[in-house]
């Protein structure tokens, strides 16, 4: 329910600020605490209502617009408390909540700002009052109370009886999935084996089940399929399962009277001696899992289940035991099989399709993303109207608006609402704000979670900092199959993330029909729809025309303002207007020169402020007075160097300043040390900088990250600046550091790290991004770093002892060595060595590198999953062109680098060939691929690059 969620993100934080303003100063003045806690109090009572109807699966219109009124409601009622604070302290911005109140309590006695705030909260007070009346004259309790989930027809059913003909693109993943369910390794036993088929709601799980199921059938004594709701019933679960199971008619008496207990135990006797193939279908929650699968005994008959779910850790907890059980991840249908879906269901086959929609047709395909159940839905809606190119466009257009409106499409609205309704409110908030940015837009997580962070949809928890709960809500939302990762690391997790054209479709309707964002340039006209004051704007395009529309509208109410690609940003109103922004994004507008930045000063609420990837040369001078902000990004710009009173912002948690010049990086500010929240500091070049502000880095004691350039090297000058960088790491060291990146150009030497001492005992990441390479191992990376799980390090020499030693580090995940050479030419890892390790890159020097050869003994390595490896055959052909694929049983991807120098081109062609082989013997079937073959003759299928 989209209007709970998005009101959920307004009510939350607001009741978190008045508890805190009860708390201070401010309100032990007469009058003010009674006032104030008597609002909280009203708007206690209205979130719980709030939150009891978001419970309905279908509430009724008149509960909607009560619930609106509450948001609004409550967006008034904060803005209210913001400016208050603010005005009261007169932009002091030195301490916390509690220090400001100290300070300023005077204040409140002597210039009548008492009188000023208590007048401000009687309005809001006889807002409280009306919306309460409201509530009763709509009867909204009586209307809930009698709300129940009406029996519709479920939207699953279709896929199960979907006829053989008409399915497309199944063939492939069918037999193979097959094949597994039927294969037995070992005679000696026949286990029971769980297939969990994962993936995005639409994408064919129900379909393919069902197709696995009837290919197999046969192998079965019984067979069952069964549906499994969000809220299961596991009485009417198994229920259903005892009557598809053939048994006698008197094993089903006094069915009725059983309880929970009693029909697992009666199932998993009339299992007991049977060899049975069940289908559990669309499971929503591990706790559901864990009950259903006592009813299915173990009883060595080579029995199997094919459990289907949209949700990543589900499937894992279906399928525990590796080896026996398996995890398939559907994927979409590729362009060729959706435009053979997509013309077979409107005209019977592609040939049949008019030149003309063509065009329109690729539109729409590519909106449908691969999504099956979306391909279906709109060429059912095609089907029936007039096959015009007009008529295509129109439907084009509005996918997104008809989701709600048109029959056929209610079957694909209400699968992608099935994941969005199971959602709960704080993740339906964050949801919705990714409808801000665009269709294929790659959205950066970090940057998701600190806009999320500094909107207030985020709350500490557990003893978990808000950065942590935020990315707990991504990788949730990535978790669910609601957002598509992008750029999965060696930690299995997504950097990025991207949002499927339909779940974008039907969350951005959400979102409009909440008032949750207002859209500019989306290609309709947003703002002339929309209901209540914009609180979120998106801006996609702007020109003249719309901008005389915007400067109709009320911008003092906007709390984020995003400007995604802007033709004309000059015709964006003054900044100035939009008073109440939090957020202030402009990251990729390469023409942000062109706006006036005057008023961003009176911009008191700005949390979090970005110029990423534009032309922005200079800062706006008032960016040194936003004392609320806690993150500024100018990655990517043109700057060299920041403002002197950039210092004075002292809530600066993100600090991120690479410069988009090559080579230059930026100063870092005199006075540094001040700036004690700093989590994260980026793209400052250390040799530029005074010594004295390098010094100040060793007194940010809240350091997390922290990425810096060198250059130079060999003057006095970098040698001062070196030991005062080695000075300042030093006293991190007893800190919270746990990444340390550094850029060094050309062959600046980096001896100084040899002496890091004491280190940071939470160190996860250290990368060294330079032509310069370390003579020795330093002697700090050692076992000792028990954190450590991603390094990148440069190495004159690989040693046995290097590789014995990186060996024992168990939380390594992650290893890039850069070296020109190894002892003896060979680098054996050894069998138990790298014990978690899933990342293996080797890359050699540019700098004079010598023949070498890799080979990975029995037992080494056991999750590595991505490789990367030299393969000098001349040095190779010694030892039998063998690399030891078949020694790394997790293996998915590797890309072995051939290096012919004095090597013949048949022997070149046996070192392919024998990589090759290992690949295909592998149980995995890793995609190999051997870069940097010889050139075939004519006669010959070698290329240039060639996948095993």
């Amino acid at each position: 329910m989209e209007v709970v969620s998005a009101s959920h993100g307004v009510l939350g934080p607001l009741l978190g600020k008045l508890t805190s303003l009860l708390a201070d100063e401010c309100a032990r003045l007469k009058g003010v605490r009674r006032e104030i806690r008597s609002l909280r109090s009203e708007l206690i009572s209205m979130h719980a209502a709030v939150q009891k109807y978001a419970k309905l699966q279908d509430p009724d219109d008149q509960v909607k617009a009560w619930i609106s009124l509450v948001r609004e409601l409550a967006y008034d009622t904060e803005d209210v408390v913001d400016k208050f604070v603010h005005h009261l302290g007169n932009g002091c911005h030195n301490g916390g909540f509690k220090e400001f109140f100290r300070k300023t309590a005077r204040r409140l006695k002597t210039l009548g700002s008492r009188r000023g705030i208590a007048n401000q909260i009687d309005e809001l007070k006889a807002r409280v009052k009306e919306v309460k009346e409201l509530k009763s004259s709509y009867k909204v309790d009586d209307i809930a109370g009698s709300t129940f989930e009406h029996s519709a027809v479920d939207p699953r059913l279709s896929a199960l009886f979907v006829e053989e003909e008409h399915l497309v693109g199944i063939d492939g993943p069918r037999e193979d999935l097959v094949n597994w369910m039927v294969e037995e390794k070992d005679s000696s036993t026949k286990n029971l084996k769980v297939l969990s088929i994962v993936g995005f709601g639409g994408l064919g799980k129900t379909t393919l089940a069902k197709e696995v199921c009837r290919k197999i059938q046969g192998h079965f004594y019984c067979q069952a399929f069964v549906s499994i709701s969000q809220k299961p019933n596991v009485k009417n679960i198994m229920k259903d399962l005892i009557y598809q199971v053939p048994c006698k008619k008197e094993f089903k008496e006094d069915i009725d009277t059983w309880d929970d207990k009693k029909f697992i135990a009666k199932l998993r006797e009339l299992l007991q001696d049977k060899r049975y193939l069940i289908v559990i279908d669309d499971i929503w929650s591990i706790s559901a899992w864990g009950t259903i699968k006592c009813a299915f005994p173990e009883n060595n008959l080579s029995s199997r289940i094919i459990a289907t779910t949209r949700i990543v850790d589900v499937a894992r907890s279906c399928c525990p035991r590796g080896d026996i059980d398996r995890i398939y991840e559907m994927e979409a249908l590729s362009d060729l099989h959706s435009k053979r879906l997509f013309f077979k269901r409107i005209f019977g086959s592609e040939d049949r399709c008019l030149d003309v929609l063509k065009q329109v047709s690729n539109k729409i395909l590519k909106k449908c993303g691969g999504l099956p159940l979306a391909i279906i839905s709109i060429s059912s809606l095609l089907a029936n109207r007039p096959a015009v190119q007009d008529e295509w466009e129109r439907v084009s257009r509005s996918i997104g608006s008809a989701l709600d409106k048109n029959r056929s499409l209610e079957g694909m609205n209400s699968i992608l609402s099935l994941s969005y309704n199971d959602l709960p409110p704080n993740l339906k908030t964050c949801l919705l704000y990714l409808s801000i940015f665009p269709e294929d837009y790659v959205i950066d997580r970090e940057r998701l979670v600190r806009r999320w962070i500094a909107e207030g949809f985020i709350c500490e928890e557990r003893g978990q900092s808000k950065q942590e709960v935020a990315e707990n809500h991504f990788y949730e939302l990535v978790n669910r199959s609601m957002l598509q990762p992008v750029g999965i690391g060696y930690d299995g997790k997504a950097r990025a993330c991207q949002v499927h054209d339909m779940m974008l479709e039907l969350i951005i309707s959400k979102s409009v029909e909440d008032n949750f964002i207002a859209f500019m340039g989306h290609g309709q006209n947003d703002l002339a729809n929309r209901h209540g004051l914009i609180r979120r704007l998106s801006v996609h395009y702007i020109d003249q025309e719309q901008a005389s529309v915007l400067a109709n509208e009320d911008l003092s109410h906007v709390r984020s303002l995003t400007v995604i690609k802007s033709a004309c940003i000059k015709h964006l109103p003054s900044l100035a207007e939009f008073e109440a922004l939090r957020v202030l994004d402009f990251q990729g507008c390469r023409n942000v020169q062109e706006y006036d930045m005057n008023g961003i000063d009176k911009l008191f609420q700005l949390k979090y402020l970005s110029f990423r990837n534009t032309n922005m040369r200079e800062l706006p001078s008032g960016i040194v007075r936003l004392y609320g902000l806690e993150t500024l990004d100018l990655g990517g710009t043109y700057i060299e160097e920041l403002p002197p009173e950039i210092v004075q912002l002292i809530k600066l948690q993100h600090l991120l300043a690479y410069s988009g010049v090559p080579g230059r990086g930026v100063k870092i500010p005199n006075g540094i040390g001040n700036m004690r929240n700093l989590r994260v500091i980026s793209g400052f070049n250390v040799t530029e900088s005074s010594l004295g502000a390098v010094e100040e880095l060793g007194n940010l004691t809240a350091l997390n990250e922290l990425d810096i350039h060198l250059d130079g090297g060999g003057s006095q000058e970098y040698k001062r600046h070196e030991e005062m960088l080695l000075s300042s790491l030093c006293k991190l060291g007893g800190c919270k550091l746990q990444s340390l990146s550094i850029f060094a150009a050309g062959s600046t030497p980096l001896r100084f790290l040899y002496s890091w001492s004491p280190l940071p005992s939470s160190l996860k990441s250290f990368h060294m991004i330079t032509h310069y390479n370390f003579p020795k191992m330093p002697k700090w990376i050692s076992p000792k770093l028990t954190s450590l799980a991603d390094l990148n390090i440069n190495l004159v020499e690989i040693t046995e002892e290097d590789l014995r030693i990186l060996g024992e580090m168990r939380a390594l995940l992650s290893l890039l060595l850069t070296f020109n050479g190894a002892q003896n030419e060979r680098i054996v890892v050894r069998g138990h060595a790298f014990p978690c390790l899933k990342e293996f890159c080797l890359f050699t020097s540019s700098s004079g590198t010598r023949p070498t050869y890799v080979k990975f003994e029995e037992g080494a390595m056991p999750k590595l999953e991505k490789l990367r490896v030299p393969f000098f055959v001349s040095v190779a052909k010694a030892y039998g062109f063998s690399l030891g694929i078949n020694h790394l049983p997790c293996l998915k991807h590797a890309d072995v680098r051939l290096d012919h120098r004095h090597a013949t081109s048949s022997e070149s062609k046996a070192a392919a060939a024998a990589i090759r082989t290992e690949a295909n013997a592998h149980s995995n079937h890793p995609r190999v691929f051997t870069i940097g073959e010889m050139e075939e003759d004519e006669e010959g299928c070698c290329t240039d690059e060639e996948e095993g």
